[in-house]
């Protein structure tokens, strides 16, 4: 298995990036209060790195994918959640590019991880 800890991890660091940039998300708004939403994304993005870390710590390379592709499946409903929030001008168009082009890396990198671990032995 993988002799490094989740940290090394490529999808880990870029899930990592994620979810700051999710935390900094719509803070030019005036409202100093937590929106459900707000709340939902930072959620999601929490969930991508947390699971690609777990799933780094499982006994087995099969829980290992699993978990992975929970990760990727929290990488759409993020992308999902961002589609929403621009829609309802909680973001800008500018930062909805840029963390949706992130989050996809995230998910490339997730994807490509699974890969990896499926052709190990």
């Amino acid at each position: 298995m993988i002799q490094k800890g989740f940290e090394n991890l490529i999808a880990w660091q870029k899930a990592r990036a994620v979810n700051k940039m999710t935390y900094e998300l719509g803070q030019t708004s005036t409202s100093k209060r937590e929106t459900v939403l707000e709340k939902q994304l930072r959620r999601t993005a929490v969930s991508i790195s947390s699971n690609i870390a777990e799933g780094c710590g499982r006994r087995s390379k099969k829980e290992f994918i699993r978990f992975s592709d929970i990760a990727k499946g929290s990488c759409n409903e993020l992308k999902s959640q961002l589609y929403l929030a621009v829609d309802v001008n909680h973001i800008t168009q500018e930062e909805f590019e840029e963390t949706f082009a992130l989050t996809d890396e995230v998910s490339k990198a997730i994807f490509g991880l699974m890969k990896h671990l499926g052709k190990t032995k």
